[in-house]
């Protein structure tokens, strides 16, 4: 590359001008390099087409609850109520904070309504988006009659806001009906039901809520595509960085380096004006690790160390656009390298093609995960196995199904997965874990990354 490391340097420096550790902010369309990397990308003709919305429509949401209420029906269910995050994004489209604040959203069956309970500080929100009716409670915990918000400042009784919320279901005239949970009661929630409401039933339709969350429409595989493309472009950016500063940089670095890179990338494309319900469910998580933390699965240490020469490194994350996504990780390794973190590095990228080659509909869960974990048997590198193959890809990260051994989900066209086939050397103080977006077709898995799984890509000289 003809960019040299002092330019480099000067025009990006730490890109952490946030923190106060810079006087720059990237300006990456200056570099003489004119993203090198980018030009290696894969141009994958099995790639959906990426979205040009930046979340999905309302209409989208309405269409979706529509068939959550055909399939509850079946089950004489006459009015669903949600209260897990994922489920509320998932059917309204109300991306919200989910912390000690109970929340809850009422689907009647038959009705073309839709009521929510909920915290006074999202009013705004639920207001402004799809809303019949709300009730709200001022905070947690909330005193009866307590509303400074409306002026009503009193040290009340303590509400049981479980509680209140069947009470609402009573109102709406729920009490003697059947009603939809995304959770099953444990023994003292299912006592204050009885309670308020002796004659409602209620049933437990979380793995309804979870197969049509596993299972992608067109449109959401449309939107993961865009955020994939976005994350492909990052990765071209770390890789430049990296091969740019060298061993001058830091993994810490190339994180925060990389997170400015992908956040200015992918805003300037995305239609915002401040206000609620747009530029809603981006995310730019990238991390970076180099040299014995790199070892470890799960580690648990802060990563701040310069990058060696003889380094395994990883560049992983995940990257959102309007909730959808994924991961996307490559396993580096600075030069020199031995023929024992060869082997190790070619099983990674073979286990790789494996699960792309059997992830099609119509096998289990547990056939790709045993053809992966059999590969590496055979390669006699059962001592660097530590986990499953993947798991299920969805807005919340993990998601059901896992491919693992034990899991004999049938997978279905639209299912999305990560791809992790790690292998790990703690003595030796390295491992190499990959990851993408992997999309179930009728013929095999289709890797929604344009990163390559190459030497040339992943094998660098500083």
């Amino acid at each position: 590359m003809s960019v040299s490391r002092r330019h480099f340097i000067r025009n990006a420096g730490l890109g952490l001008a946030g923190l106060g550790l810079a006087t720059k902010r990237l300006d990456y369309s200056s570099l003489g390099g004119k993203n090198e990397s980018e030009k290696l990308l894969v141009s994958n003709p099995d790639h959906p087409e990426a979205a040009t919305y930046d979340r999905l429509p309302l209409s989208w949401y309405k269409g979706t609850v529509k068939r959550l209420k055909e399939k509850v029906a079946e089950k004489g269910v006459d009015a669903i109520l949600l209260q897990n995050r994922w489920n509320l994004v998932y059917f309204t489209g109300l991306f919200h904070s989910t912390t000690e604040r109970p929340f809850y959203v009422l689907f009647p069956v038959k009705e073309d309504t839709v009521y929510w309970y909920h915290p006074g500080l999202d009013r705004d929100l639920v207001t402004s988006w799809w809303n019949t009716e709300n009730e709200y409670y001022f905070d947690f915990l909330h005193a009866e009659g307590a509303f400074p918000d409306l002026g009503k400042v009193v040290q009340g009784k303590t509400v049981d806001l479980f509680e209140w919320v069947l009470k609402g279901l009573e109102k709406r005239g729920l009490g003697a009906k059947t009603i939809g949970v995304d959770s099953e009661f444990p023994p003292s929630k299912l006592k204050k039901a009885k309670k308020i409401l002796p004659q409602a039933k209620f049933v437990d339709i979380s793995q309804i809520c979870l197969n049509m969350r596993i299972v992608k429409t067109k449109e959401e595989i449309a939107l993961t595509q865009r955020a994939m493309d976005y994350f492909s472009k990052i990765h071209a950016f770390a890789r430049d960085y990296i091969l740019e500063k060298g061993t001058d940089a830091t993994d810490f670095e190339v994180r925060h380096a990389a997170v400015e890179y992908g956040t200015d990338l992918i805003l300037k494309d995305i239609k915002r004006d401040g206000k609620p319900h747009n530029a809603v469910g981006v995310s730019v998580g990238i991390g970076c690790r180099t040299g014995v933390a790199t070892a470890y699965p799960h580690p648990n240490q802060f990563f701040h160390k310069k990058i060696e020469k003889g380094d395994a490194l990883q560049v992983s994350g995940g990257v959102r656009i309007g909730g959808y996504g994924g991961e996307l990780y490559r396993y580096y390794q600075i030069l020199p390298r031995d023929k024992h973190r060869e082997k190790l590095w070619q099983v990674v990228t073979d286990c790789v093609h494996i699960q792309e080659e059997e992830s099609k509909a119509g096998k289990t869960c547990s056939d790709v995960a045993y053809k992966i974990h059999q590969h590496q048997v055979k390669q006699g590198v059962e001592k660097y196995i530590y986990h499953r193959p993947a798991h299920g890809e969805g807005m919340e990260g993990h998601q059901a199904p896992w491919l693992a051994l034990g899991d004999y989900t049938v997978l279905e066209e639209g299912m999305t997965f990560s791809v992790e086939p790690g292998l790990y050397d703690p003595e030796r103080g390295f491992g190499y874990n990959p990851s993408d977006n992997l999309l179930v077709t009728k013929q095999k898995g289709v890797l929604q990354g344009s990163v390559p799984y190459t030497k040339e890509w992943m094998i660098l000289k500083l």
